[in-house]
């Protein structure tokens, strides 16, 4: 099978052809379809998040059809759609996955990290965390929902009833969690880089209450801040916008270092939060929500050979919405 590899030497990716991955007990046989290009796989490959499995298929927004499944699957047959998320396997006897907490396991596997991944034309993953996708989005659209859709949803949620959500840095997570939260009647207030007109006017499209830079000032005080741009500059920024006993939640799995700042900007009973991973829960959760009215999503699409182009596209801001690899 065709696949694009990481070897630990370079940010550069390698296509190669590489042997069928094994179908193990419990395990469903895909054949891909689509891979979505997160910022975590930029984590990835520049070396900002460490110790990742070499060499190495990134990838963890995969949509594909289910070619053969091992023994002891029930949920899925041969021919199903089926979604890949970041989630991969957990340990099941921790403290964490004891208490329904499995996001947080102490030996967790993950999808396009310490397993194989998605830029690939087939794969192997665990049934068990696997998802049955809502049949309403292609599979481009459908390959965000795996990370960037499931992650933004678990924000969101951390914000508990908050009703003006400010959104900081306004990417492939942010246009999705943006629209589920005006779904829910709430008022989104969309913070990107300075001068970006483009996303200011994706997030205006989306029927944003307000659109501007991240060094500018909302019209509003903020009940809660959401922060999926890398940037640990942001943290102080969105204290300073949010109320007192509002949230600021931390959706990425790596940022810049936070910079200090005065007390009084945490002062008022004001919280910050990060969010880890996702559980089972929050897919079946989700799914449910993306099937129940349309997420208007916004893609590149980019050939799976083409995945380095993707990446720099994404490294560099030139993506509006989310990039994904077309691979069938």
């Amino acid at each position: 099978m065709r696949a694009m590899v990481f070897d630990g030497t370079s940010p550069r990716l390698v296509e190669r052809d590489l042997p069928d991955p094994v179908l193990d007990t419990g395990k469903l046989m895909i054949d891909v379809h689509a891979c979505g290009v997160c910022r975590t796989d930029l984590h990835v490959v520049d070396g900002e998040l460490t110790q990742p499995k070499l060499p190495l298929v990134p990838g963890h927004e995969i949509v594909g059809i289910v070619t053969a499944v091992g023994v002891g699957v029930t949920d899925f047959v041969p021919g199903d759609r089926v979604g890949v998320p970041w989630l991969g396997h957990t340990c099941g006897h921790c403290r964490y996955c004891g208490a329904g907490r499995e996001n947080l396991c102490d030996a967790p596997s993950f999808t396009g990290y310490t397993l194989d991944g998605g830029y690939a034309e087939r794969v192997a993953a665990d049934s068990r965390y696997c998802l049955h996708l809502p049949p309403r989005y292609s599979d481009i659209e459908a390959a965000p929902l795996m990370c960037a859709g499931l992650i933004g949803y678990r924000t969101l949620a951390m914000a508990g009833d908050a009703e003006r959500i400010g959104i900081y840095g306004f990417g492939a997570a942010a246009h999705i969690v943006a629209q589920v939260a005006r779904h829910q009647g709430r008022s989104v207030y969309a913070f990107t880089r300075p001068g970006d007109a483009a996303a200011q006017q994706l997030a205006l499209d989306l029927k944003a209450q307000w659109a501007g830079g991240s060094d500018e000032t909302p019209p509003d005080e903020l009940d809660a801040a959401l922060i999926f741009a890398p940037s640990g500059a942001l943290v102080p920024a969105a204290l300073k916008a949010v109320r007192k006993g509002g949230i600021v939640v931390c959706g990425g799995i790596h940022m810049s270092d936070i910079p200090s700042f005065p007390y009084a900007l945490l002062w008022g009973e004001r919280r910050v939060a990060s969010v880890a991973n996702l559980t089972r829960e929050d897919g079946r959760e989700f799914m449910k929500l993306a099937g129940q009215f349309h997420l208007e999503m916004r893609t590149t699409a980019y050939p799976l050979a083409d995945a380095n182009r993707a990446l720099d596209d994404l490294r560099a801001g030139r993506v509006t919405g989310a990039a994904v690899l077309k691979v069938r």
